[in-house]
């Protein structure tokens, strides 16, 4: 007999349409909310370090904590999907938001307020998996790009207007509004959804492995803190060497594949590595890591040259990357009907291809570039973005089976923050290494920072030199056969 508390079985109804509608538009609408905190900080970043007394390696664990945490508990909400229900698991996702907006906004030091971001990155970390498996169980495969078109929004959009919102609150009050504005809106997303989301999943017994959960923490943590050191270990010896946690997280991170390879032959995978035995799946995923890496990467580096170098105000910073963030938020339903109609090819090849151009053209910024050059790069990463995103999240998805979708959300989000965690620590230790460089042989501050930003665009070129490449690789994938949801 059914309980009460499951779910119907999912079906084209009208009453399920509209029911699917609400979930979706609710989990979208949230989800919006607790992603635009990722980037919130990055126009902070320079008020903070002079205001707390951090360096800018110290001070980018704001954003870093935030994404290595999301990286950290993303595997565990495979099995959360598993076992709950949409509206506990939606519930959890949002307290754990708000408790954590909270704890931030009330810090009174560094190391309380980084504790609120990872409080706060928890619940981000629930609700991506939680949105990008609802979707792609009640959306069929002929209409997902769409709806997928929807999700880049959330997912690209809100880090991108991050940085103008932060710079609009500075302009006027306190680093802690940031969160105390935010509290309100996400406690009244709380209650909406708690009052109005309908379970749509059919839970059911999956195991965890806390030795697999323990593993995902060690690796994943000590490899990214390994690499933000490198950017310290340029202004002075620490007591340990930064490539004794790197090399330590990337040991513990080959040990954890080696478990969940076991683990899957009694289906007990915390990340089930079936997945990446979907050739579409993989290129897909390892051509998001590089846009991460670069969109974020240049997320942190544009606010300190804006504001370090041409002396711009954090308001007027927040303005000039508004624009990127209104065309990604533009093109992203434009993108997802043109997936549906044409498939994936002619969006992410001109797409990679853009990307590229602006980071290669940021190598060559100077103390004194033009405000309208750095507007129209800027302009061209968006662009190039927002050509990418929908492709890749329907087509890396759309290459798997039903009942790996869950494992698929989880292992695409947390290779998303693994790679935007991993890009911010890798500028920042570039440029960090730099600038100590040109300091050492005696140039001005300008151009010291001038010279370690240039070094970091020049990493972020190269890298995005593999996002043309795989490009080329990805295609549309086979929707799977009629009732293929419904079997599983």
């Amino acid at each position: 007999m059914q309980s009460p508390l499951d779910p119907e079985p999912v079906g084209s109804t009208e009453d399920h349409g509209a029911r699917n509608t609400l979930v979706i538009g609710l989990l979208l609408v949230s989800a919006f909310v607790v992603i635009l905190n990722e980037t919130l900080m990055i126009v902070a970043l320079p008020h903070l370090m002079k205001d707390l007394g951090v360096t800018a390696s110290s001070a980018q664990w704001l954003s870093t904590a935030f994404m290595l945490t999301m990286a950290v508990v993303i595997p565990i909400t495979g099995f959360l999907l598993q076992r709950l229900n949409t509206r506990p698991v939606f519930i959890l996702a949002m307290s754990l938001f708000c408790f954590g907006t909270l704890i931030s906004a009330l810090a009174p030091g560094f190391v309380i307020l980084v504790i609120g971001r990872i409080v706060q990155a928890s619940g981000t970390a629930i609700m991506m998996p939680l949105l990008m498996t609802t979707v792609m169980t009640l959306v069929p495969p002929e209409s997902r790009g769409k709806t997928m078109g929807n999700i880049s929004i959330v997912i690209s959009v809100a880090p991108a207007l991050g940085p103008t919102i932060s710079g609009l609150i500075l302009s006027v009050l306190g680093w802690r509004w940031m969160f105390l504005l935010v509290l309100p809106i996400a406690l009244g997303a709380l209650a909406l959804g708690a009052a109005r989301i309908q379970n749509v999943s059919v839970p059911n017994k999956a195991p965890i492995d806390i030795l697999s959960i323990f593993l995902s923490a060690i690796g994943f943590g000590g490899f990214v803190y390994g690499l933000s050191g490198l950017g310290e270990a340029a202004l002075h010896v620490p007591i340990i060497s930064p490539w004794i946690p790197l090399l330590i997280g990337a040991a513990v991170i080959a040990i954890f594949i080696m478990r969940q390879r076991f683990l899957e032959r009694e289906n007990r995978a915390l990340l089930d590595m079936r997945t990446l035995t979907h050739s579409r799946f993989t290129i897909a995923m390892a051509m998001m890591a590089i846009l991460m890496m670069s969109m974020f990467g240049a997320f942190i580096l544009l606010p300190i040259y804006l504001q370090n170098v041409l002396g711009l105000t954090t308001l007027q910073t927040g303005f000039l990357l508004l624009p990127g963030g209104l065309v990604m938020g533009l093109c992203a339903p434009t993108v997802g009907g043109l997936f549906d109609k044409h498939g994936p090819a002619p969006l992410v090849i001109p797409g990679a291809v853009l990307l590229s151009l602006a980071l290669w053209g940021l190598t060559f910024i100077q103390r004194d570039t033009s405000v309208w050059l750095l507007l129209i790069a800027h302009l061209t990463l968006s662009v190039g973005l927002a050509l990418m995103f929908t492709p890749l999240f329907t087509v890396s998805l759309g290459a798997l089976p039903p009942h790996l979708y869950s494992h698929g959300s989880a292992m695409l989000g947390a290779t998303q923050q693994v790679a935007g965690a991993a890009g911010t620590a890798l500028f920042v230790a570039i440029m960090t290494l730099e600038s100590a460089g040109l300091a050492a042989a005696g140039a001005d501050l300008h151009a010291v920072t001038t010279g370690g930003i240039k070094a970091a665009f020049l990493c972020g070129a190269i890298i995005s030199l593999g996002a043309v490449f795989a490009a080329f690789f990805i295609r549309k994938p086979e929707g799977p056969a009629p009732g293929a949801v419904a079997s599983h």
